[in-house]
């Protein structure tokens, strides 16, 4: 029971979400029945989800199988980083950015085993790389399945909307990885056995993930969340109690003070007047507003005020860099990588990212649609 209270008792992120939701409900007029509403549980449910499993085949052990077989493949820190970075930014363009984030991340964890590399700093681009990815096709992330349900573009119009951008922004994130990644040899540490991997508990892991994913195809998310909870209890119980269980509550209070700060009375007068704004003013609002409540809440409250357009689609997912709050899967890969001056240093890299994103992402514009 210590194990499983100890992360709610330490997560001074939660605590500050706490406090932030009782000041906001102070001066927010809303009942409070319908709080629970406030809340996306199909996206804690798929959190919940994605937990489980991927503990699962972390601690059978393929992750690390998988890691040393790639510090002997890859020589030097910056083609490995590459590596890493690209395959992130790929994964997320068809498997969600948050899915891509649980394999990359705990496959990146597992090099402290077996080498000397900047895992933290690995970790943080790998966050940017799924930002900079995801917003590519119309399933990359949330805010892009938003946006094509509510505009007019099919599946390939949407990417090839897009595709200006992303292509930008990865090139961009390739030549800063290139920078901030030095080319020296991986120094490797001496392993004097290589651990053996459970078998089992890795297939049954990939088995259940392919029918979870299945299921919450269908729209059935609980079913799905039981079947794993349930199954992985038969095959590892201690490890269940090993999981970062606060996260999803932190989820739960991002959703809940987004939906008491939309309640704020000077928010509700304020909103209206975002339909008399030029182009300009617009990608402005989008990606600072991004920035503040994550561009999921964002997209969710602008497109009720505004069509769904492509320039919409590109400043919702520039504000996903910036700030931590600016996207979910941010959150994530800090919250995975469990080491403190992460969280700072994520912004000594992500804020640079965003205001080039911004400027530049900008003059694409101009440069490709015009005024």
């Amino acid at each position: 029971m210590r194990a499983l209270l100890l992360p709610f008792l330490r997560d001074r992120f939660l605590h500050l979400l706490v406090v932030v939701g009782i000041i906001l409900a102070l001066f927010s007029p809303f009942n409070w029945r319908s709080l629970p509403a406030a809340v996306d549980w199909q996206t804690i449910m798929t959190l919940a989800g994605l937990l489980m499993l991927t503990k699962g085949i972390e601690a059978s052990g393929y992750f690390d199988w998988l890691g040393r077989r790639l510090i002997h493949r890859f020589t030097h820190e910056r083609t490995l980083a590459l590596f890493l970075v690209s395959a992130s930014a790929l994964l997320s363009t068809f498997l969600t950015n948050d899915v891509a984030l649980f394999i990359t991340v705990p496959l990146t964890l597992s090099l402290r085993k077996y080498s000397t590399l900047p895992l933290s700093r690995l970790i943080i681009f790998e966050a940017l790389a799924v930002n900079a990815g995801s917003l590519l096709t119309p399933i990359g992330n949330p805010q892009n399945i938003l946006l094509w349900q509510h505009g007019e573009a099919s599946f390939v119009g949407f990417i090839a909307q897009m595709l200006p951008l992303g292509a930008w922004l990865l090139a961009s994130l390739l030549v800063l990885t290139a920078i901030c990644f030095r080319g020296r040899e991986i120094q490797r540490h001496t392993v004097t056995a290589e651990s053996g991997w459970q078998r089992p508990l890795l297939y049954v892991s990939a088995l259940l993930y392919g029918i979870f994913i299945l299921l919450l195809e269908q729209g059935f998310a609980l079913w799905g969340v039981a079947l794993v909870f349930i199954t992985l209890c038969l095959m590892a119980r201690r490890m269940l109690l090993t999981l970062d269980w606060s996260l999803l509550f932190v989820f739960v209070m991002m959703f809940i003070d987004v939906w008491l700060l939309l309640k704020l009375p000077l928010l509700q007068h304020a909103l209206p007047l975002t339909q008399q704004l030029g182009q300009g003013e617009t990608y402005l609002l989008a990606a600072g507003l991004s920035q503040v409540i994550s561009n999921v809440p964002a997209t969710i409250l602008l497109l009720n005020m505004l069509p769904a357009t492509p320039l919409l689609a590109w400043a919702v997912n520039i504000g996903g860099f910036g700030l931590l709050p600016g996207s979910l899967a941010n959150l994530i890969a800090l919250r995975m990588a469990k080491e403190r001056a992460i969280w700072w240093h994520f912004h000594l890299y992500s804020i640079p990212l965003f205001l080039w994103a911004l400027l530049s992402g900008w003059s694409l514009w101009l440069l490709l649609y015009g005024r």
